[in-house]
């Protein structure tokens, strides 16, 4: 495969310092496995702010387009937080590319390497075993809903007085559940065969439609499943008390984006956690993990999520499952040898096994 074309956006914070060692590991299983690459870099987020004044320029999107696979780090940082609902924010970049790109299924493994599993602040035998795989729907629900706020004469404040009045509008189509349920029952297929449905269905029409729709395709296309429900605060719930027991999770948008974010913390660390962003054209991966501005520029950062992203995208995009494995096993080979990141270190880990981030990625090149 000659000149696989990556759309590259290191966004703000960390970004530009994993998305490299994530570039630097692809080229690497690249030379091994036959594989070369053609990287063209765009901006998103904050500094698509600073440079054009809107978080999500026309050129990415075109540079998004022509590519094979979009390979994004991470954006935001306190520079560009606001209330004011007619500023840019670094997000709507995130929520932009994904909806031009039609990219309708987010995928979120969480599993424990077996090396950390004591980073995990639950305990070991209750951690021992996850391996599940979060299914968010990605392009529709709150997120994506009709908003506003507004200045109300009548009724807005305290008894009555007058005030500011906000709304933001949930809705789901029919055949936007269809998909993702699709999506969720196939993901399962070539797992346990086992899915958890999480809604809010005793208060939420939504979440009802939600429910009805999931059963209807599982019945008529999945029978052979397994399909249990969950309402959300219940399944916040399991997810510390018996991760286990997950084998794919599917849920709407913004239960997703709470879940997900609970789930990788089982791992220890969100430095750890990889995600795809998959529809009918080009895919996009980017790690779980926010641009962390707090260490961004002291070479520090985990860059294990990105690497994790690169083999998503290594699995989904180009059907190199040789290659994604190969750096799955790099990286558990660089974790069992004990070599750590600041954020995934412990009092037991010696200190000369405590590395950067561009160290971090020169190991796994090694490995591989």
């Amino acid at each position: 495969m000659a000149n696989c074309k990556i759309c590259l956006l290191p966004g703000d914070g960390i970004g530009p310092e994993i998305i490299a060692e994530g570039c630097k590991v692809l080229d690497a299983v690249g030379a091994k496995r036959g594989m070369t690459f053609a990287y063209t870099e765009a901006l998103i987020g904050g500094c698509a702010i600073d440079a054009c004044g809107t978080a999500l320029p026309q050129e990415t999107l075109d540079a998004a387009n022509v590519s094979d696979a979009v390979l994004l780090a991470a954006v935001g940082g306190p520079k560009w937080d606001t209330t004011d609902p007619d500023a840019p924010r670094p997000e709507q970049g995130l929520l932009g590319i994904r909806k031009a790109l039609g990219l309708y299924t987010n995928l979120r493994p969480v599993q424990i390497f077996s090396a950390l599993a004591d980073a995990s602040t639950l305990k070991p035998e209750i951690v021992d075993g996850v391996d599940m795989m979060i299914v968010r729907e990605l392009t529709g629900g709150l997120y994506f809903g009709k908003r506003e706020r507004f200045y109300n004469e009548e009724g807005a404040g305290t008894n009555g007085a007058a005030g500011q009045r906000a709304y933001d509008t949930l809705e789901y189509r029919e055949y936007e559940i269809e998909r993702i349920a699709r999506q969720a029952f196939e993901a399962a297929r070539k797992r346990r065969n086992k899915v958890t449905s999480v809604d809010k269905a005793n208060v939420l029409e939504t979440s009802r439609m939600w429910r009805e729709i999931v059963h209807r395709v599982h019945d008529e296309e999945y029978p052979e499943a397994e399909l249990e429900d969950l309402l959300v605060d219940n399944a916040a719930m399991q997810l510390i008390n018996r991760p286990a027991d997950f084998d794919v999770v599917m849920t709407e948008n913004m239960f997703g984006d709470i879940l997900s974010d609970e789930a990788a913390q089982i791992t220890g660390s969100l430095g750890m956690l990889a995600s795809a962003s998959l529809g009918d054209g080009v895919a996009l991966y980017e790690p779980s993990h926010g641009s962390a501005p707090d260490i961004a520029g002291r070479g520090v950062a985990n860059p294990l999520a990105q690497i994790l992203s690169v083999e998503m995208m290594l699995r989904y995009s180009f059907n190199r499952g040789d290659a994604a494995d190969d750096i799955r096993r790099a990286v558990t080979a660089v974790l069992d040898e004990g070599w750590r990141t600041g954020d995934i270190k412990d009092a037991d880990t010696p200190a000369d096994h405590v590395v950067g981030t561009a160290k971090m990625g020169d190991l796994v090149v090694e490995r591989l």
